[in-house]
């Protein structure tokens, strides 16, 4: 694994700009992809948050999803560290969830498989339309890829993992507009807070067809602001 400083990723920053996260770049207020997938959820994905709400009770999923944020930052900050050679991977053997959580992802979903490092939460612009940081970019098993890394409370179905997709395809738009690549390959690595690893990934014609629904729902959150 070998970092390859090839391209020059911009800096930004972040507000609350009319309800969503935007990233200000280059004089422009872009929002976030994750502000645009929120936004323009299906109604049957409305409709099972809702559910799951009535089920678990308002105060109790409150405190789920508070405690599975607070969870999952801790796991991108190492897993951040030691992609920037600032975590030795052997040490993280304490009882900290979030860190074994990212040791599960560096040994199953990293070494071994991920070559060359290109940037780590680095920001993805696409003009005019919007922004995001990737967790990873590099090349991924051979192939130009944008990894995310996400935590789940139990196993995750394929069929769930929709705007995880749409997540990847994105930034892999913006890096191609900006920097003029052909990334088709997305993994998403995924650690449940019980310790399972699980990888997920789309590539070619299915990489591309994600790409455009992605495109299709930022169209969508422009017309329904």
């Amino acid at each position: 694994m070998i970092w390859s400083k090839k391209y020059n990723y911009p800096s930004s920053t972040r507000s609350i700009f009319n309800g969503y996260r935007h990233y200000d770049i280059n004089n422009e207020k872009l929002p976030s992809v994750t502000s645009i997938i929120e936004a323009t959820k299906t109604e049957d994905e409305k409709a099972n948050l809702a559910l799951w709400k009535e089920r678990v009770g308002h105060q109790e999923a409150q405190r789920i999803s508070k405690e599975a944020a607070s969870r999952g930052g801790l796991m991108h900050q190492f897993l951040e560290q030691y992609l920037l050679g600032k975590l030795n991977a052997d040490l993280l053997e304490d009882n900290n969830k979030a860190k074994k959580m990212a040791d599960e992802i560096i040994k199953n979903g990293i070494k071994g498989k991920l070559q060359e490092i290109w940037g780590c939460e680095a920001t993805l612009y696409y003009p005019g339309k919007y922004a995001g940081a990737a967790d990873c970019i590099g090349i991924y098993e051979g192939q130009p890829t944008i990894l995310d890394f996400k935590q789940s409370n139990k196993p995750r179905k394929p069929q769930y993992n929709n705007n995880y997709y749409i997540q990847v395809s994105l930034y892999a738009a913006a890096h191609d507009k900006i920097f003029n690549t052909n990334i088709t390959q997305g993994v998403i690595l995924v650690c449940t807070s019980d310790y399972l690893f699980q990888s997920f990934k789309i590539d070619s014609e299915e990489f591309k067809q994600y790409q455009k629904k992605g495109l299709e729902r930022v169209e969508q959150f422009y017309l329904q602001k």
